[in-house]
């Protein structure tokens, strides 16, 4: 841009003092008539004298006055004396004579046509270094997508070759079924013609769904760095463009770049983005996002797939898809990539562990444990977060309380010390964790307490009793959901029960319990009154899983009542447990206010031991 600037003003000078220096003329000029100027040359005080005998326009200076101040005038056509008198005064001469035929063509030629053809041409200078720079050496000007539109009509891709992809299956763990499925993807860009010879079509496309944070993307990857060819990779977002048509013109670009360096992988990362269902009325409201949709449904359809292009996509909402963006012959293959199991989590850790250095001895199975639920994201978050505390400790290698300080850190936040709660507070507080830990021990189905801490957290919350089940369960029964249930109301029943009154500590107690109880309804068919009756449907499966009810209005009046009986009964059951148990509610209660944080083995000594001074049984 600088040099842009330079020859723009270069040009401009060279036409203001060589070839017109009248319009360059930066003099203070005051107009006169020509008799002011005629008395001034008699009294000898013109100085010099500049004289255009197309026009007849004089500019004059005069003796003893500065040079940047002139005077104008207009001359007298038949003043045969005019030379003379100016001679005769002393004054110098300069006479200006222009080309008639091409004085005035020249003059806009110059001033505008030859400044706008340089800048045209720069323009151009600019628009072929930004097409060496993407990769498109060709001759000819993208005028829609390239000179004019800096670039709109280029997909944006992010081409990795495939000696820098650096990411094999070795690289992922914990998704072994999702890996046998992309094995065959691998094995026929290698080689191609096993499957030519019996007739078998490789799928065109495969689209990978699961929760965010599974590893869809390091998948991708894995299976372009395991066949050894280039990665093309583009998020749906970068599809979207302000101007009609400018997404299909990137999907057309991104395809013709896959089609020259084929074989090759194409991954289009959250592909709800421009993939959404369109409306059956035809009418909507964004037709650009229509259109992108319909060039990438006619360009996976098109293209050749014996040269070995293969189009992997990802997403967590495959519920939002256009039908014709699922069907054979564009995405055939669906696969699942889940939140990992027990023996999957443990081999994501032992991953990304690797990376660390630690203090032997680490049982990253007991991680495993206490992370139902994580995604992989979050346990490569875990193994991090526990080497920063190594490292905020002073220590050099991390050991296992920094990880399990972590998988605290990543469900419940960091600890908040600037948080400062009242004696009568963290009673309140103390109690109520003890009484979920109360009713969780003292029920068959429940899960063995872990851990139970007063210390506020970052999110939000007070204190938290942790539960670890000891084998991963897959199914659940209504006992069980009924027990979990008891065990959300034991921190509002502990309150009540030791100081009569209700505090807000037991908002998000309340809020999981509605939600399992009517899951227990509208879902699980655990209710006699509707038996296996469906209720409701769930929405955003891999993200929030919203349940939505498709009942009728006095039905969802009978399923509220339902909800309000099932948490009264858990409530009830847990205050009957907490009474009977009583004693060891206020013990547990003040050992946890002066400690703050105990372990679960600590709990259950304290529980099951016996007490001289507890009143002996009838």
């Amino acid at each position: 841009m600088i040099l842009y600037v330079l020859i723009a003003f270069v040009v401009y000078l060279v036409l203001s003092t060589v070839l017109f220096p009248n319009l360059g003329r930066t003099q203070q000029i005051t107009e006169t008539d020509y008799s002011t100027f005629v008395t001034a040359l008699k009294k000898k005080k013109v100085d010099k004298v500049e004289y255009n005998t197309d026009d007849y326009t004089i500019y004059y200076t005069k003796k003893g006055e500065s040079e940047d101040i002139a005077y104008k005038t207009v001359g007298v056509p038949n003043d045969s004396g005019f030379t003379d008198r100016v001679l005769d005064a002393g004054a110098s001469l300069t006479s200006v004579v222009p080309d008639k035929n091409s004085g005035l063509m020249m003059y806009y030629l110059l001033t505008m046509v030859l400044p706008i053809a340089i800048f045209f041409l720069v323009g151009w200078w600019l628009n072929r270094k930004m097409k060496k720079a993407m990769g498109d050496d060709g001759p000819s000007m993208n005028f829609g997508g390239g000179f004019g539109g800096g670039g709109l009509g280029k997909s944006g891709a992010r081409v990795i070759a495939s000696k820098d992809v650096g990411v094999t299956f070795k690289d992922v763990a914990g998704q072994e079924e999702a890996k046998e499925s992309l094995k065959e993807v691998v094995d026929f860009l290698e080689n191609p013609k096993r499957y030519e010879e019996i007739g078998a079509k490789l799928p065109r496309g495969a689209l990978l769904v699961g929760p965010p944070g599974t590893g869809k993307t390091l998948l991708a990857k894995a299976v372009a760095g395991e066949a050894g060819v280039p990665f093309f990779s583009i998020s749906g977002s970068e599809f979207v463009e302000m101007f009609v048509g400018r997404g299909a013109a990137k999907v057309r670009d991104l395809f013709k770049q896959a089609k020259e360096k084929a074989p090759c992988i194409v991954f289009i990362d959250e592909i709800d983005t421009v993939g959404k269902k369109r409306d059956g009325g035809g009418l909507s409201g964004n037709d650009e996002r229509e259109q992108t949709l319909n060039q990438l449904l006619t360009e996976m359809d098109g293209f050749d797939n014996h040269k070995g292009i293969v189009v992997l996509a990802a997403t967590n909402r495959p519920d939002s898809l256009d039908p014709a963006l699922l069907r054979p012959g564009r995405f055939d293959r669906r696969i699942p990539v889940e939140l990992p199991d027990l023996s999957g989590r443990k081999s994501i850790l032992e991953l990304h562990a690797k990376d660390v250095k630690v203090q032997p001895p680490i049982d990253l199975t007991a991680i495993a444990r206490a992370t139902p639920g994580a995604s992989g994201a979050d346990l490569a978050n875990i193994i991090n977060e526990g080497a920063l505390r190594a490292v905020r400790m002073g220590r050099k290698r991390a050991t296992q309380d920094d990880f399990e300080e972590s998988v605290e850190v990543v469900i419940a936040g960091q600890q908040r010390k600037s948080t400062v709660l009242s004696d009568h507070e963290k009673q309140v507080v103390s109690y109520h964790e003890i009484g979920h830990a109360i009713v969780a021990a003292r029920q068959k189905g429940s899960a063995p307490v872990t851990k139970i801490t007063i210390v506020p957290r970052t999110s939000g919350a007070l204190g938290y009793t942790m539960q670890v089940e000891e084998d991963e369960k897959f199914l659940t029964t209504k006992q069980e959901i009924l027990d979990k249930l008891a065990v959300y109301c034991g921190g509002r029943a502990a309150e009540e029960l030791i100081f009569g009154e209700m505090t807000t500590g037991a908002a998000n107690d309340i809020e999981q319990a509605t939600k399992l109880a009517r899951n227990m309804i509208t879902r699980f068919g655990m209710s006699d009154e509707f038996g296996m009756m469906a209720l409701g449907t769930v929405q955003n499966q891999y993200l929030n899983q919203d349940t939505s009810l498709t009942c009728a209005p006095g039905t969802a009046e009978q399923v509220d009542a339902l909800v309000v009986k099932l948490i009264e009964e858990a409530h009830a059951r847990a205050m009957q447990i907490l009474k009977e148990n009583k004693f060891k509610l206020h013990e547990l209660a003040r050992y946890l206010y002066k400690k703050e944080t105990i372990t679960g083995e600590e709990f259950m000594t304290l529980l099951s031991r016996e007490n001289p001074l507890m009143p002996k049984a009838q």
